[in-house]
C-alpha cells in the first residue's frame, strides 16, 4: 500500500515553527544523519515533527525513553495521522523474571514471565504493517533495538490466499500450523484458527476484534470475508488475504535444522570449558536444559525461551548485533529520537537510516544528547533549530 502521509490538524504551523520545519526536512534530504529540535515544553514539538514526516513522506520511526511517553505519542500522532499506519511497540512484558542456576544448592529458578495481550498485539500489527506499506509512523521504547527473529523469515512465511484460486485445504492447515497457529475448536482467540467442514476460521495475531473466515469448495478458495469473531457475522468480503506468523520468531524447517545443528556445536564447546574447569554440575544442568529445548524445537517449533537461541535461528555469526524492530525499516527511513526529560526539554531528530549506520541507537542518540545545545550535534554534518 503506497498511501502518503496525510496529517489532519486545524492548526497550522506559526512562530518558528516554519523555519524549523524546512531545516529538519531539508536536512534528511540532504542525507543529514543527525539534527537536533530544541524548544520548551508546549512549544508544539510533536506537531513540527508530524509537519516534517508528513513533508518527507518516509517510513519514521519515533523513539521514546519510557512507555509512559510512548504511549502520549502514540495517542497524538493517531490524532495528526488518522488515515495511516501509527503502531505502538514497546516491550509486552508486565512482570520478568529470568532464569537463574544456583549450582551451590542444585537449585534451578524457572523464568517467570507475564505477557500483556494488548501489547503483542500491537508489537506485531507494527512488524505487518512495515513489510506492506509505506505509510508507517511507529512509536516505541528502546524495546525497539532488542532482538527479534529475522524479518526476512517472518516475511517469507506468511499465507496468502485469493479467491477463486487453489490452494488445497490440508496444505492450508499445515501452513498455519507452521507460521505457530495453534488448532483451536473451543477458545477462538488471537493466533489460533478453527476448521468446520469445508470453512476455516483464522484469527489473525495482530487483531483483536476481527478474524477471517475462508470458505472452500473442493480445493478453491470461494469467499474470504472478515468477520465477528464473537458472532460470527460477516463484516466485509474481501478479494485476498494475507496472513503473517503468530510469532517473531518464527523460523523455516531448513532453517531450524542449521540451527539445532548449531547449537548442538555451542554446547559441545561450552561443556568442554566447563568440564576443564571442574564445575560438572553447571555442565550437567546446561546440557539438560539445551537437550530438553533441542527436542521441543524438533517436534513443535519452538520452546520456552526461544529467544536464546536467536543468533543460531537467524544465521548470524557469534557477537553479530541481532535484527531488531529497527533494522525491519527500509533503508530511507526518518528516526526520531524524542524526549521531555532532559533539562533542555528538546526532541532529537535523528534523520535518514542506511545500512552503515544501522549500529545500536545509544551510538546514534548519545551524540545528540548533549544538554544546552545550540550548535553541531555529535558530527560535522549536523544542523540545530529551535521553536520557541
Amino acid at each position: 500500500m503506497n498511501r502518503p502521509f496525510e496529517l489532519v490538524s486545524e492548526f497550522i504551523p506559526a512562530g518558528d515553527q516554519p523555519r524549523a520545519i524546512d531545516l529538519l526536512s531539508r536536512g534528511i534530504e540532504e542525507g543529514v544523519r543527525d539534527q537536533v529540535l530544541l524548544g520548551v515544553t508546549g512549544s508544539g514539538k510533536t506537531f513540527t515533527m508530524a509537519q516534517v514526516v508528513a513533508r518527507v513522506q518516509r517510513p519514521t520511526l519515533v523513539i521514546a525513553p519510557n512507555k509512559t511517553l510512548a504511549a502520549q505519542l502514540f495517542s497524538e500522532f493517531r490524532e495528526l495521522f488518522p488515515h495511516n499506519a501509527v503502531e505502538y511497540f514497546v516491550s509486552y512484558y508486565d512482570y520478568y523474571q529470568p532464569e537463574a542456576y544456583i549450582p551451590q544448592s542444585d537449585t534451578y529458578i524457572e523464568k517467570d514471565s507475564s505477557i500483556n495481550d494488548a501489547i503483542d498485539k500491537m508489537r506485531h500489527s507494527a512488524t505487518r504493517s512495515l513489510l506492506t506499506r509505506r505509510d508507517v509512523l511507529i512509536v516505541a521504547s528502546v524495546s525497539c533495538i532488542y532482538g527479534l527473529g529475522s524479518p526476512d523469515e517472518y516475511r517469507d512465511m506468511h499465507l496468502f490466499l485469493r479467491r477463486d484460486e487453489d490452494y488445497p485445504m490440508e496444505e492450508v492447515q499445515r501452513r498455519l500450523a507452521f507460521m505457530l497457529y495453534e488448532r483451536n475448536e473451543i477458545s477462538f482467540h488471537r493466533g489460533t484458527f478453527r476448521v468446520r467442514g469445508d470453512v476455516i476460521e483464522i484469527f489473525p495475531v495482530h487483531e483483536e476484534d476481527v478474524a477471517v473466515r475462508v470458505e472452500f469448495f473442493g480445493d478453491t478458495v470461494e469467499t474470504i470475508s472478515l468477520i465477528d469473531p464473537l458472532r460470527g457475522v460477516v463484516l466485509q468480503d474481501m478479494d485476498e488475504l494475507t496472513v503473517f506468523p503468530g510469532s517473531h520468531f518464527v523460523t523455516s524447517q531448513e532453517r531450524l535444522r542449521i540451527a539445532m545443528h548449531t547449537i548442538r556445536e555451542e554446547l559441545r564447546l561450552r561443556l568442554d570449558e566447563l568440564q576443564a574447569a571442574g564445575r560438572l554440575v553447571e555442565a550437567q544442568r546446561l546440557e539438560q536444559r539445551t537437550m530438553f529445548d533441542l527436542e521441543m524445537i524438533q517436534e513443535l517449533g519452538y520452546c520456552n525461551g526461544i529467544e536464546n537461541y536467536s543468533r543460531h535461528l537467524t544465521g548470524k555469526e557469534p557477537g553479530a548485533p541481532p535484527p531488531t524492530c529497527s533494522t525491519t525499516f527500509p533503508t530511507t527511513t526518518s528516526c526520531s529520537s524524542m524526549s521531555r526529560t532532559l533539562p533542555c526539554r528538546r526532541s532529537t531528530a535523528c534523520t535518514t537510516v542506511t545500512d552503515p549506520a544501522r549500529r545500536p541507537w545509544s551510538n546514534t542518540v548519545s551524540a545528540c544528547l548533549r544538554p544546552w545545545i545550540t550548535g553541531r550535534c555529535g558530527s560535522t554534518n549536523s544542523r540545530s533549530a529551535s521553536t520557541r
